[in-house]
């Protein structure tokens, strides 16, 4: 892309922005093995290929199945591959999302997703706070990050960040340790984070959105619509490609279970937006 450049610091590493995530690597509603594993293999494989380094997961996707995919994929990872993980939910046995945030709770998740990837040393861990599951909500995570601050010091996390959190939640962790990325729900209907991006931006501190093409409801807008239709793209494309050109410091992790669909949001980081369909798209 013209505006931008395509790579950011992600803790130790160096990351192209456009990124995978592996949620969707599990069934239906995150619950439960992948419908077709041999696909699911493909599609990690052609990521990293296609020059992604920067892989998403957590051990509560699936629960375990995700992380299980990724080893089997991936193992023994390519020494430029950053895989971040998150701790903090749980699942119940219908697939229902649960707070997991005691700090045993917290230890016993990063066993298992160093278990299950394979893995000695996580990069980044991010901490999901639950006392909303849906959206931020305040509360402090002094006891949660004590918790990953012991097992930093035992060599298990190399970094920490934080997931579905508030400012004074992101000062309040600032004020015990550095933090390398936050990954709150912003795209380009839902903007909430407008400032927190700017902020996190001058930090230097990497801000990854999830559901980043709106989810569970994905982004419709005819304004969207009319912009890919013009550029010969796709919504989608453009919704990641909005964000690609928002903030340097936004690192994208769209997730697929299809190789084709892969290929088409790798894609989205060709597309140029100028500063005129920016403007037409900031005002969706």
């Amino acid at each position: 892309m013209s505006h931008t450049t395509m790579t950011y610091q992600l803790g130790d590493r160096v990351v192209n922005r456009l990124g995978y995530g592996a949620m969707q690597l599990a069934g239906p509603g995150v619950f439960g093995p992948v419908k077709d594993e041999t696909r699911a293999i493909q599609v990690l494989r052609d990521a990293v290929a296609a020059g992604v380094n920067h892989i998403d997961t957590s051990d509560f996707y699936g629960p375990h199945e995700t992380n299980k995919l990724i080893r089997k994929a991936l193992h023994p990872y390519p020494q430029d591959l950053c895989i971040v993980t998150k701790v903090g939910a749980r699942r119940d046995d219908k697939g229902g999302w649960l707070p997991a945030m005691e700090p045993e709770a917290l230890t016993q998740a990063v066993e298992d997703n160093l278990r299950h990837l394979g893995l000695d040393v996580i990069e980044v861990v991010n901490l999901r706070s639950m006392f909303n599951a849906a959206k931020p909500k305040e509360g402090s995570l002094e006891p949660q990050l004590a918790a990953l601050l012991e097992l930093q010091s035992r060599g298990l996390i190399r970094h920490i960040g934080l997931s579905n959190v508030t400012q004074q939640q992101i000062a309040e962790a600032q004020a015990m340790t550095p933090i390398v990325c936050v990954q709150n729900m912003y795209n380009l209907a839902n903007r909430q984070d407008d400032a927190l991006v700017d902020q996190l931006a001058q930090q230097q501190i990497a801000y990854v959105p999830f559901f980043p093409l709106g989810g569970f409801s994905p982004l419709q807008s005819t304004r969207l619509s009319d912009v890919a239709t013009s550029l010969n793209a796709t919504p989608m494309q453009v919704a990641l490609a909005w964000l690609l050109r928002r903030s340097p410091n936004i690192l994208l992790i769209p997730g697929t279970s299809s190789p084709e669909h892969l290929q088409e949001n790798l894609a989205s980081a060709r597309l140029t937006l100028t500063d005129e369909i920016m403007t037409t798209l900031n005002g969706f």
